[in-house]
């Protein structure tokens, strides 16, 4: 393993004062990346992907087992990889990411943010402790985790700074509500930050990623109260579309993708009649994010520690049957062409909107007056 000087000791190339006019980041393969929340689903995909690509990759999970069957798939294909256990909501043991991969790579590029965990349940069944916890690594996770590679990638001199959130960023859903909190409170935080990041022009990119429904073991994973496992309101999308956003992210400054159609439908229901879209999930989102597998709040899930001995740490979920191909994600990459369609996409809704209020009103109405 190499060796490197303290962070103190090393040239700082980009200073606040310096006017940067455009970020022009590195091309992958001379990238290095952390994968923080790597072990399964999208940071699984997403570590192989930029592996395949000829990066070098920083793994980071609680899981070790997950971890290292991660470093061999990478070091099979000719990759170059090590594994970092952290619990993202300690501050010293994301810090330790930062400087692990310093010590072993020189240096960082990319930091791609993804921990993340979750319990289902209604709101009055959360203990002040369980909320807490989802807080503490949703989003003082991505917290710790920004405060640790900005100075790295500011030395550098350039870098991304990627951060995957959720469509739950944009509208939350019932039985989920401190994974809702969370990701609303990263989205905030990310939107402070990257104003902030403008204004003293430093090369940085700062992402969002927003990912809709994800085929990831996500579900198998989360603590649950509801007496059976959870499953998200299909349809379902393949954690490479995720991985795609991620890794065309690293090399293209953007600031904020969502990945899967039904996400961009629930994100723009939300903007034009989030009222309406009440009554719609308050119809179908309860029953919808149950499934008949009988599951207890105490079976292994990822709520305070790994929750399992490597069964779970893969790249797909259970729900390969209900995933679909998302038609719009390359919009986010062809600006012009994106912002052509979400115009037709808004003109559509205006008209159809109108014309669909009322009846879904008046169906919720029924349903409220039936129970």
């Amino acid at each position: 393993m190499k060796h490197y000087p303290p962070h103190s000791l090393l040239p700082t190339p980009y200073s606040p004062q310096e006017k940067m006019t455009e970020i022009k980041l590195k091309p992958i393969q001379d990238q290095v990346v952390a994968v923080v929340g790597a072990s399964s689903g999208i940071g699984r995909a997403t570590a192989l992907q930029f592996a395949q690509k000829g990066a070098k990759v920083a793994v980071v999970s609680r899981s070790e087992p997950g971890l290292v069957s991660l470093v061999q798939e990478i070091t099979q294909m000719g990759g170059e990889a090590i594994a970092i256990m952290a619990d993202v909501a300690n501050f010293e043991q994301v810090q330790a990411i930062g400087d692990k991969t310093v010590q072993h790579f020189g240096r960082l590029d990319t930091w791609v943010h993804n921990a993340a965990t979750s319990i289902f349940a209604p709101f009055e069944q959360i203990t002040p402790e369980e909320f807490k916890r989802v807080i503490d690594v949703n989003l003082m996770g991505q917290v710790y985790g920004a405060m640790v590679a900005l100075p790295l990638l500011k030395r550098e001199g350039r870098g991304a700074l990627i951060h995957v959130t959720s469509v739950e960023a944009r509208r939350s859903l019932p039985l989920q509500s401190p994974y809702s909190a969370s990701k609303h409170g990263a989205e905030g935080f990310l939107d402070s930050l990257r104003v902030e990041l403008m204004h003293e022009k430093a090369p940085i990119s700062l992402t969002n990623i927003l990912p809709s429904t994800i085929n990831t073991p996500f579900y198998n994973k989360g603590m649950t109260k509801l007496g059976v496992k959870p499953m998200s309101l299909p349809p379902y999308y393949h954690p490479s579309l995720v991985a795609d956003a991620i890794v065309y992210a690293s090399e293209h400054p953007v600031r904020d993708m969502i990945v899967g159609d039904s996400g961009r439908v629930l994100d723009l229901a939300q903007k034009v009649a989030p009222g309406l879209l009440d009554s719609i999930l308050s119809l179908i989102a309860i029953q919808g994010q149950k499934t008949n597998e009988i599951k207890l709040p105490d079976d292994p899930n990822n709520l305070y520690s790994a929750a399992s001995t490597g069964e779970y740490d893969r790249v797909e979920g259970d729900y390969n049957a209900l995933t679909t191909p998302s038609f719009l994600d390359s919009l986010d990459k062809h600006p012009l062409f994106k912002w052509g369609a979400f115009a037709g996409l808004g003109l559509l809704a205006m008209m159809t909107g109108m014309g669909g209020a009322m009846g879904v009103k008046d169906a919720a109405e029924s349903h409220s007056e039936s129970l």
